[in-house]
This record gives C-alpha cells, sequence and structure tokens, in this order.
C-alpha cells in the first residue's frame, strides 16, 4: 500500500483514501488508518439479499427510505466507513445525488448493518469499534449479521447515546419490526439462492 499512496506509513487521509487504485478492493479510513474491507462471495451475497429485503419491506411498508451500502461511504468522527447495508431518507439520498457525492453524514443514516466475517480483524472492528463508534454518532439502528453456522441478526437500538439489544432472530425465526419503518423477515433469506 505504501508505494501506492506516496507515503511508506499513515496516518492517512481521505484523499490517501480516494487515491487508491479501483482494483476491486475496499477500505475504510478510521483515526488515520487505512483498513481493508472483506470481500468474499458469501458476504456479499449476504449484504445483497439484505439490501433486497429492506427495499422491499420499505416499499410495501411506503415508507420515505432509500437502502445503499458499499461502496457509499459515511463519515463518522473517526473517520470514512463503507457499511454494508445502510438506510436513509429520500430526501437525504436525492441531496446526495444533486451534490453529486457518494458520502453520506453518519447523523443521517437512519439503520446500518454490518455482515460480520469471523476469524478476522474486521469482526473486532463490527462487534466492539464500530459499536461505539456508531452509537457516537447517533446512527438509531445498528443490525450486526452473522452468516456462521447459519444467518442471524442481531439488533442493536440507541438509547440515550448507547446501543441496548432490541432483539436476535436465527434461522427458521421471524423477526417483525416497526422501526425504522415496518417489516417482518426470516434470517435464512439472507443465504438464499434466487
Amino acid at each position: 500500500m505504501g508505494g501506492t499512496l506516496g507515503r511508506t506509513h499513515g496516518p492517512y487521509t481521505l484523499y490517501d483514501l480516494d487515491a487508491l487504485p479501483e482494483d476491486g478492493r475496499r477500505y475504510e479510513l478510521a483515526d488515520g488508518w487505512l483498513s481493508e474491507l472483506p470481500g468474499d462471495l458469501w458476504h456479499d451475497h449476504a449484504a445483497d439479499r439484505l439490501k433486497a429485503i429492506l427495499k422491499e419491506a420499505a416499499r410495501q411498508a411506503d415508507a420515505d427510505v432509500h437502502v445503499a451500502g458499499a461502496p457509499q461511504d459515511v463519515t463518522t468522527p473517526s473517520g470514512v466507513r463503507k457499511p454494508d447495508v445502510f438506510a436513509v431518507t429520500r430526501d437525504t439520498a436525492r441531496a446526495a445525488l444533486e451534490r453529486q457525492t457518494r458520502t453520506y453524514y453518519g447523523p443521517d443514516l437512519l439503520l446500518v448493518a454490518e455482515v460480520v466475517t469471523p476469524r478476522t480483524v474486521n469482526e473486532q472492528i463490527d462487534r466492539v469499534r464500530k459499536v461505539d463508534e456508531y452509537a457516537a454518532t447517533g446512527i438509531p439502528h445498528y443490525w450486526l449479521v452473522d452468516l456462521e453456522p447459519r444467518p442471524a441478526i442481531t439488533f442493536l437500538e440507541l438509547v440515550d447515546g448507547r446501543y441496548e439489544l432490541a432483539g436476535k432472530a436465527r434461522s427458521g425465526e421471524t423477526i417483525t419490526l416497526e422501526r425504522p419503518y415496518p417489516m417482518a423477515f426470516d434470517p435464512a433469506r439472507l443465504s438464499e439462492m434466487d
């Protein structure tokens, strides 16, 4: 990475993040350090399935939301994250489109979901670091998606500046939620093939 960025070690900036080559790899920037995001087929498939589930639920609920995810950026107090899946209001998405930016501000997010890749440094980041970071940013809902041994989701909700456990659902269980908008689904759908 050092030669690509023009310096051998960090701290790095948003300019360094933007200067990385378009080689299919994805990075986040936190506290001046770049970390490569995992990219495996199972992870990416689950993220795509979750996006589709959330989009369909928003349509059915006539919710005023836009569902997106990586490679779009979200700024937080620590730097730039690329959540696997997130939701913002349509007005927020429209404003980003008009500004021709791929960056959303953390406080604009209604929901963020990360698909956890076990046994990697990113697992610790998703389960610990981002819990604190997203809470400090004020994102009302944070979902942690586990794929092993079968898909399961942990639902966290912001209460008084900290995330509290709002529920869990495993494959074979249907979770019904009213916030951030009404939806019901079984996490098993995250591993289904079309």
